[in-house]
């Protein structure tokens, strides 16, 4: 209620973004309903930490959506009729739009440059707000934009597992057509050392509530959240809970630990092992065994992800997805060094890109600038890592 008070009395400041977006949202319009994490306790997470959670006012959303709209609208009257958008003739009909906010003009400008297919609510749990609010705003996006094909939006399984089945049905009704949750993990035991606030029974009860309600269901999980102690717990436990959810879509995102937030910390006082990359790797290959019965996509679509073409539809593609971990496995110590740096770095992209004699040389002549071996290599893949988080 203070939230929800204190909003209220705000002052229309412009249009807002927030700092985060799924790498699946990249072409998206960035609407911000939220601001930064309700929970905002999870011990992985450098996002949103030293920052207070709000709600904005719903007016103020609608003034974002507005705006964008003119921005749009000013775009489309410049588009030339190769279906160009001539920049140079667009800053000049903006300094005729004596009252276009700079930042609306900005995204819209990305969108359509994009397509302007669709849009995202920021920022990491857009669903806490009323019911009522959040129809109103959805219904406000397919008013200005009747073209757009998906409205999306990040939600805790807390937040889900909360909402009467009727709303999440009136919210799909209204345009919400994908969810995303970040499950993490589907075991209990991890979940509590993170401090995820969820348990596996109320993941699982989130994602099929999503799923009925008729949206698309795209969960999250972090290879190595386990540690070397429960990494085979993690993997196992996760498969289960993905196993009786079916979400649409399954996307990894591997664990890496940036120097602010509570489990690093936890990892330098010794009270918890990483897992390398070769650790990973099996973790990985046994979750993928682990999983049976479902129908999702599975996506690596994070640049922290050692395999990024461990991906492909369950169940047509398991022999060839786990086939690419069991090659790694099976490859000489520095081999593996190569590939982990290379991928790191951006060259490799699959193993098969170790075949490309100009990239190998690239990766080698950096190992051996900076020392990199077969038993450091993990320390300075952390390193690079950091880069991406």
């Amino acid at each position: 209620m203070k939230n929800t008070a204190m909003a209220n009395k705000e002052t229309y400041q412009g249009f807002e973004q927030g700092p985060i977006r799924p790498p699946s949202e990249a072409a998206s319009l960035l609407i911000r309903v939220t601001r930064n994490c309700p929970w905002n306790r999870c011990t992985f997470c450098p996002v949103y930490k030293r920052t207070r959670f709000s709600l904005r006012p719903v007016d103020h959303v609608l003034q974002d959506i507005e705006a964008v709209h003119q921005a749009v609208d000013l775009i489309q009257r410049n588009v030339a009729p190769d279906g160009v958008v001539r920049r140079a003739h667009l800053r000049d009909a903006a300094k005729d739009e004596s009252q276009l906010d700079p930042a609306a003009f900005q995204a819209a400008l990305h969108w359509t440059a994009n397509g302007a297919a669709s849009v995202f609510l920021q920022d990491a749990n857009s669903l806490i707000i009323k019911p009522d609010d959040l129809v109103h705003i959805l219904k406000r996006l397919k008013n200005r934009f009747p073209w757009i094909d998906r409205i999306t939006s990040y939600a805790r399984s807390h937040t889900i597992a909360r909402i009467k089945d009727a709303d999440l049905e009136r919210f799909f009704k209204a345009g919400l057509d994908r969810i995303h949750i970040g499950l993490e993990s589907g075991a209990d035991a991890v979940l509590q050392h993170v401090v995820k606030g969820t348990t596996k029974a109320m993941q699982i009860k989130a994602g099929l509530k999503v799923k009925k309600a008729g949206m698309t269901l795209s969960e999250y999980v972090m290879p190595g959240l386990g540690g070397r102690e429960l990494s085979e717990t993690h993997a196992v436990q996760t498969a289960d809970a993905l196993n009786q959810i079916d979400p649409h879509f399954i996307r990894l995102r591997t664990l890496a630990l940036p120097g602010r937030i509570p489990l690093t910390e936890e990892y330098r006082a010794g009270q918890f092992s990483k897992c390398t990359d070769k650790e990973m790797a099996r973790e990985i290959l046994l979750f993928l065994q682990a999983l049976d019965g479902i129908t999702s996509v599975i996506k690596s679509d994070h640049i922290l992800n050692l395999f990024e073409e461990v991906e492909g539809r369950w169940p047509q593609d398991k022999a060839r997805m786990t086939a690419v971990l069991e090659t790694f496995l099976d490859m000489p110590p520095r081999e593996q060094m190569l590939y982990q740096v290379g991928r790191r770095m951006g060259v490799f992209r699959a193993l098969a890109d170790m075949q490309s004699a100009s990239r190998l040389n690239r990766v080698e002549t950096v190992c051996g600038q900076m020392g990199i071996t077969p038993d450091n290599v993990d320390g300075m893949v952390d390193e690079l890592m950091k880069r991406f988080i």
